[in-house]
């Protein structure tokens, strides 16, 4: 196939595998990551739960260095593999016509709790009766197709206030504070150690026609207690980042972005970790309200008194 430019590596993995997997191959792949998982309905009323093996998909150009940097990308899975047994990954040459349509084929809406709708931002939105989060997933830094993402947007339909602020840590892509701003928040504090999802929350949020109402950049919780952003606390905050960090974070201080009365929502917890990041954020004086759980991962809510 001499008019092949692209190598599509994939790798069949179980959903606890499949977030370190994607970070792989995000480091050597051009064009992000796609995660492709089975869906099962149990009732007429069930939204979709995810089930069984994930798919992971990434793309190589094919150029000079495709030998070199698939010899890279092989060591970096060796490393993954000596810590939790990984299967081979299978390569499969794409013609560079199709590609693009290839990786965009992974993609469909995703319905989401009773309001949201995830879209890839190249489709059109169909069913209105939603509200879409019109989302690019080439940027790879959320993209509604995790279970934590899916969990947190469930709360934040319980828990967004209309006209009331949101404070977002670790936003990646901005769907959690576009979600947020699309159920009636009146603005969001974004923030992330990583340029690149700044980068990506301004474009996404633009996408979505709500750039206005989103402040987004660099940083963490000592930037935002700094006063280096508009808000220093919130009725809302979102993290979805890990449960390590997360338990980090309430030593640096992000119980105090919570205004009194408010409430944060914590995921990207596995579900046997969430004990440990409940008893963190009660150390900081929150209260545990709520816990939710798909697979194996579970997200929390807990209010200040």
């Amino acid at each position: 196939m001499a008019e092949a430019r692209w190598l599509q590596v994939t790798l069949t993995v179980d959903g606890e595998l499949a977030e370190a997997v994607s970070e792989v191959l995000d480091r050597f792949t051009s064009g992000g990551v796609v995660v492709e998982s089975n869906v099962k309905y149990n009732d007429a009323e069930d939204e979709g739960t995810p089930y069984g093996p994930v798919k992971v998909y990434g793309y190589l150009v094919i150029d000079a260095q495709i030998e070199e940097n698939r010899r890279k990308l092989e060591e970096a899975l060796w490393h993954l593999h000596t810590i939790r047994e990984l299967p081979q990954a299978q390569y499969t040459e794409i013609a560079d016509e199709n590609w693009m349509a290839a990786w965009k084929d992974h993609y469909h809406p995703i319905p989401i709790g009773k309001k949201l709708l995830v879209l890839p931002a190249w489709i059109k939105q169909e069913d209105m009766s939603r509200l879409a989060v019109k989302i690019d997933p080439s940027m790879a830094f959320g993209t509604g197709t995790h279970p934590s993402t899916q969990l947190c947007m469930e709360l934040l339909e319980e828990y967004a206030q209309e006209g009331k602020p949101v404070i977002d840590i670790g936003c990646g892509s901005g769907i959690l504070s576009i979600a947020a701003l699309k159920l009636g928040a009146s603005r969001a504090i974004s923030v992330d150690i990583d340029a690149a999802a700044v980068k990506a929350t301004r474009e996404n949020s633009q996408a979505n026609g709500v750039d206005d109402r989103i402040e987004t950049g660099k940083g963490s919780i000592a930037e935002i207690a700094a006063g280096e952003f508009s808000l220093r606390s919130a009725p809302l905050v979102l993290a979805n980042i890990l449960a390590p960090v997360l338990i980090r974070l309430f030593d640096a201080g992000m119980a105090d972005l919570v205004s009194p009365g408010g409430v944060i929502i914590l995921a990207g917890i596995l579900a046997e970790q969430a004990a440990g990041v409940s008893a963190a954020g009660e150390a900081h004086g929150l209260e545990f309200v709520t816990q939710r759980q798909s697979g194996d991962w579970a997200a929390l809510a807990m209010r200040k008194p």
